[in-house]
């Protein structure tokens, strides 16, 4: 259990973006191509079309952005060739690439167990895909990260806001109350520092994400959570016949997920469901995969695939992963939240 005093409380509150010195080298803010030599409403158009940031925007193919209304392909080439000038998106040697990985956060799972099989938490710049049956704890994790993302980095956590996609209808606010008084956390605070939306077709799903570069340029945000990515999906596309245009669409959904985790340092919680394997064979004790195909499979920076043990135990296996070794660890769910299991 952990416990702190009145005064640590203070510690504990979010820190406004402008206190944050390592951020300003994450992002270049897009406001800045006004000062070579940018037209003040080109700017604000491409502000309106979801792009906060010239990182983002050197994530747009000039396909894309000719596309926005009242922009040009020369008024495109200009700003192009404006943030250039910015944010050098060429090559790096290795040693730049380890020094930019230092501003990685790893959020703690609530387990210190799990954290270890995770090499230290839930990353930032990646997306970790749980997936697993029904009442495997996805979500129980989903809950405990909304809360252990807003402790400060000296405790594990990542001292910044969270933003919650629920396509499923599983987000409780009462939830996180008990999770919060076990990291004793003001409950009221950590609520306010979340922020939730409901989506109800993958159309809607994908509004939601356009809208949160606005939000993430101006707040410390350090976690996205969708849960889950490919409910609304299954639901909106049905037979093999609407198959391609739904794995289209969902590539499209995916790309967006990784371009915020990188422009804004942002760890990606999504969870997944499963599909049944007739094809899986007679030696294959449980034949489930998960949903979403290849298309989430490449998607994913980190695989866990999560299954129910005895009673509140529940295991976490690494499924996939560029930089952790296959292994499984067993959790438990507690009126806390995630948690070392008891033996």
């Amino acid at each position: 259990m952990l416990a702190f005093k009145a005064e640590e409380q203070s510690q504990l509150q979010i820190v406004e973006r402008e206190e944050i010195e390592d951020e300003e080298d994450l992002f270049e803010a897009i406001d800045k191509l006004t000062a070579h030599g940018i037209n003040a409403g080109d700017v604000k158009k491409l502000q309106d079309a979801g792009i906060y940031t010239c990182n983002g925007l050197m994530m747009h193919t000039k396909k894309n952005l000719t596309g926005i209304k009242g922009l040009s392909e020369a008024k495109v080439d200009k700003i192009c060739e404006a943030v250039e000038k910015i944010v050098n998106f060429g090559y790096m040697t290795g040693s730049d690439a380890l020094l930019k990985r230092k501003s990685v956060v790893r959020i703690t799972t609530g387990s210190q167990a799990l954290d270890e099989l995770l090499g230290g938490g839930i990353e930032t710049s990646a997306i970790t895909e749980a997936f697993g049956e029904f009442r495997s704890g996805k979500t129980q994790l989903a809950h405990t990260l909304c809360v252990s993302t807003q402790l400060p980095t000296n405790m594990k956590g990542g001292n910044g806001k969270v933003a919650y996609i629920d396509t499923e209808g599983t987000f409780r606010p009462d939830r996180i109350i008990p999770i919060a008084e076990r990291f004793g956390m003001d409950a009221g605070a950590v609520l306010d520092n979340i922020i939730y939306a409901r989506a109800y077709t993958y159309e809607h799903q994908y509004n939601l994400l356009l809208g949160l570069a606005a939000k993430m340029a101006e707040e410390p945000f350090r976690l996205l959570i969708v849960d889950s990515v490919i409910a609304l999906f299954r639901v909106d596309f049905t037979g093999r016949g609407e198959l391609a245009d739904r794995q289209q669409k969902l590539a499209q959904m995916l790309s967006r997920l990784i371009k915020i985790a990188e422009e804004f340092n942002v760890a990606v919680y999504m969870t997944n469901q499963v599909i049944a394997d007739p094809g899986g064979g007679v030696f294959i004790s449980d034949p489930k995969k998960p949903a979403g195909g290849h298309v989430l499979a490449h998607a994913a920076t980190i695989r866990l695939m999560f299954r129910k043990g005895k009673g509140e135990q529940r295991v976490c296996k690494v499924f996939d992963a560029p930089n952790l070794p296959e292994a499984e660890q067993v959790f438990q769910i507690t009126p806390g939240g995630i948690a070392d299991a008891k033996d």
